[in-house]
């Protein structure tokens, strides 16, 4: 069975959309690049560096096929052009940056379907819609959090407001001298409370 990690660029309140650049009239475009840092590069090199396979929304995934396949002087372009990815998609004839393979009308079902077989770990890059559908359904095994120290008040956030609250376990992290972290998390299930001593116990 393939394991399945999330990662994202988010803000202090949870934003994540476009973080690289002009995206849909959105003011604040481009808002983790001041943040940016080596530190942070190794991190994710390493993160990358045994053979993986994508599972994207649509939208990064024509974000992605417009760029990648160009940029094959980046570092991680023969990694990402060469990895399957599994695509959630109602038009599954115009996956043109391949291998590509949709994950069917059961978007879920799709998942574990693919999740369940042999082969590659599988990364979730960006594709806020199908990432709350990770978290909701349990698919995810861990989250990578690149995060900026940063408030951006609109946009995108990375958890659905009607999704059912999850907690989190941190697992490593590394800081840049921007400020910014790369958090890793393993999910760990429903949330717990308690009040004042009991809390504590």
């Amino acid at each position: 069975m393939r394991t399945i990690t999330i990662f994202e660029h988010i803000s202090l309140d949870g934003v994540i959309q476009a973080p690289g650049g002009p995206e849909d009239d959105y003011a604040y475009g481009g808002w983790w690049w001041p943040f940016d840092d080596p530190i942070l590069g190794d991190a994710m090199d390493v993160a990358h560096s045994t053979p993986f396979d994508l599972l994207l929304g649509r939208r990064t995934y024509d974000m992605w096929a417009g760029f990648w396949p160009t940029a094959t002087s980046l570092p991680m372009a023969a990694s990402y052009n060469g990895a399957t990815k599994y695509v959630a998609t109602h038009r599954p004839e115009t996956l043109a940056w391949g291998p590509a393979q949709d994950l069917g009308q059961d978007i879920v079902a799709g998942i574990r379907r693919v999740k369940a077989t042999d082969g590659p770990d599988l990364i979730c890059w960006g594709s806020s819609t199908l990432a709350s559908v990770l978290l909701v359904h349990g698919l995810a095994n861990a989250v990578q959090l690149l995060v900026a120290p940063i408030l951006l008040g609109t946009g995108k956030r990375f958890f659905s407001e009607n999704a059912p609250p999850r907690v989190l376990a941190l697992v490593t992290t590394v800081t840049a001298a921007s400020g910014a972290m790369l958090n890793t998390y393993r999910p760990v299930g429903p949330v717990q409370t308690g009040a004042g001593a009991d809390a504590m116990a």
